[in-house]
């Protein structure tokens, strides 16, 4: 099987033109050729297939096997490939993942995509669209901003944070920090996931505002562990920011793996992210 590895902000996906390629058993191959060490190595794998509702179709899973609905940081890489690759010339480009079709502006360099600007829609933030459990919250708000859970490791080790809960067409949950570099990922980034709050698990978070118009942010992403950089996670934070008064509507965001623009615009409701999408090898893989 031909695949490209490609790479947004150190959020790397094995991608697949599905049009091409036919893969039985998907979850087991991914599991398998997302392994670092046994594999080619990934956050996950992308398959990109025709669609009859957009350009194209991403079809998204995590490192474990399990599907995802969305990317901000793989639809753009998506974006490049089709572009890059010929599948398409068009300039918006339109990516249907999880039902939802995102428009992608494509910004070129020597005639190749260097940045996409992704239209990734307005957030949700009704509960059960998100969806959460909010009778597992351990205050008596209404609402998803600024909800008190409580950590329990199973372990001995319990804890309490506030998180703001968000859907960028995935759920997540943002908690506030005084330093992202004090976080213990490994420790408490499952204990969020699986917390009964969240039916579906949830992408967590971590914050440090600098600023009105930057912010710092780790992130732990359910089915795949830490990431260098999350995009839905980045405008959900940015959202959250928004809604608790922490920042402006325009947002860069710092992570491990480089910086992303986000711009809740208030005229469409709609969050916009800007961020790089770069190619890093092609090659054959036998899956038998």
């Amino acid at each position: 099987m031909k695949f490209v590895k490609m790479q947004g902000c150190g959020n790397d996906y094995v991608y697949v033109d599905g049009s091409r390629e036919k893969v039985e058993n998907k979850p087991e191959v991914v599991r398998r050729l997302s392994d670092r060490h046994f594999g080619i190595g990934g956050d996950g794998v992308i398959f990109i297939n025709p669609s009859d509702e957009a350009d194209f179709e991403m079809e998204m899973y995590n490192a474990d096997g399990s599907r995802s609905e969305m990317c901000g940081n793989g639809i753009r890489c998506v974006a490049k490939y089709v572009y890059d690759y010929g599948l398409t010339d068009k300039n918006p480009v339109k990516i249907i993942s999880g039902g939802s079709v995102k428009t992608l502006t494509l910004h070129l360099k020597d005639g190749k995509v260097d940045t996409v600007t992704v239209n990734m829609g307005e957030p949700v933030l009704d509960p059960e669209k998100i969806p959460v459990d909010s009778t597992q919250f351990a205050d008596d708000k209404e609402g998803i901003k600024d909800r008190l859970i409580k950590l329990d490791d199973g372990k001995g080790d319990k804890w309490e944070c506030r998180v703001t809960c968000v859907s960028m067409g995935n759920p997540h949950a943002v908690t506030y920090v005084d330093s992202v570099d004090d976080i213990d990922m490994e420790h408490i980034g499952p204990v969020h996931e699986h917390h009964p709050a969240f039916p579906k698990a949830v992408n967590t978070e971590f914050i440090q505002v600098i600023d009105e118009s930057h912010q710092r942010m780790r992130v732990w992403e359910r089915g795949t562990g830490e990431t260098l950089a999350c995009g839905t996670g980045a405008c959900a934070s940015v959202v959250s920011s928004i809604l608790n008064g922490k920042t402006g509507r325009s947002v860069t965001v710092s992570l491990p793996g480089g910086e992303l623009f986000i711009e809740w615009k208030e005229e469409d409701n709609c969050v916009y992210m800007t961020g790089p999408a770069r190619v890093v090898f092609e090659g054959e893989v036998e899956l038998c």
